[in-house]
């Protein structure tokens, strides 16, 4: 009856296995149908809504535990490229925002000061997830968004202080800033703790394994962050294409520009670019006054079709570079 159990046992864990290197292998089919499903399940989207905070600290575990310490810290000693990055990323494109957004008349409209918060937001935490997919160390991106959560109580200061004519509650979103801080630092630990003691040399199937662990993580969760998207296109088609205009411009635009202006060749360059078009703006969802959130959510929930489909749609550019 042991000998039984145990064979079910092993056929079972051999299919789950061979189900996430699918996953892995058609990783970008699987976030578009993460989209679809946001989508088309509207119900499912509102209900997951209020747990995105926890789902997105288990995606960055996982993505502490995929990448592992020495991959991740082992070039400590070129701390100053991640922190450049941060300071181009997190402090002088929102500064060069502001300056062409006053220029064009436009800093007080609620697009203007949208994109001003995507541009001060750290990484997204699916964005090693996203270097996964291009065929691209993830490594880099990890060190980013570690570096740029880290600093963005500090960096988002100067951008606040610009914008606190058009945003109020500046003190709840620093106040958010410091829980996000400690939330990665705890999630990355214990992802980096984990690695060592369960999985300290994984083989290349188990690696593939759990880049469809990841790919899956991310699927789940962008269900949730679509619970925007019903409201918005019961507003109206003409309002879904012009925040999908907004987003696309914002996200897509960035990306190219960064990867293009660093003629884009190395996991690093690639990172930069990647992370450039793809914030963590949901963290002011929990920060910002209800009826700056409100004016916010068509934004946030377009935001989403960009950021999953940057694996897809730009996946190509990301693949001509070296590895």
């Amino acid at each position: 009856m042991a000998a039984g159990i145990d064979a079910i046992g092993s056929t079972v864990m051999q299919a789950i296995g061979r189900a996430l290197e699918i996953c892995a292998r058609h990783g970008r089919l699987v976030l578009v149908a993460g989209l679809v499903a946001g989508i088309s399940l509207p119900d499912l989207a509102q209900a997951m809504r209020p747990h995105l905070p926890w789902m997105v600290a288990v995606l960055l575990f996982f993505s502490a535990f995929r990448i592992g310490p020495a991959e991740t810290l082992g070039q400590l000693t070129r701390l100053w490229r991640p922190l450049r990055d941060v300071v181009a990323l997190q402090l002088l494109m929102p500064v060069l925002g502001f300056a062409l957004f006053t220029l064009a008349g436009v800093i007080d409209t609620v697009p203007a000061l949208a994109v001003m918060l995507m541009l001060s937001a750290p990484s997204i935490t699916g964005a090693p997830n996203f270097m996964v997919l291009a065929g691209k160390d993830p490594a880099p991106a990890m060190q980013i968004l570690i570096f740029g959560t880290a600093l963005f109580p500090l960096t988002v200061l100067p951008i606040l202080w610009l914008m606190q004519g058009a945003m109020p509650g500046a003190g709840d979103v620093l106040a958010a800033a410091g829980r996000l801080v400690l939330v990665v630092a705890l999630a990355v630990a214990l992802g980096f703790g984990a690695r060592v003691l369960i999985l300290p040399r994984p083989d290349a199937g188990q690696t593939r394994q759990l880049d469809g662990v990841g790919v899956v993580l991310l699927a789940i969760i962008v269900i949730g962050l679509m619970a925007g998207v019903a409201p918005l296109i019961e507003t109206g088609w003409q309002a879904v294409g012009f925040w999908l205009a907004v987003v696309f411009a914002a996200n897509f635009g960035l990306q190219l520009a960064v990867f293009l202006a660093l003629r884009a060749r190395t996991s690093q360059e690639v990172a930069l670019s990647i992370i450039a078009g793809n914030r963590n703006v949901a963290l002011f969802l929990v920060a910002l006054p209800a009826a700056t959130v409100d004016a916010l959510l068509p934004f946030i929930a377009c935001y989403q079709f960009p950021m999953y489909l940057t694996p897809l749609l730009l996946g190509w550019l990301h693949k001509r570079s070296e590895t």
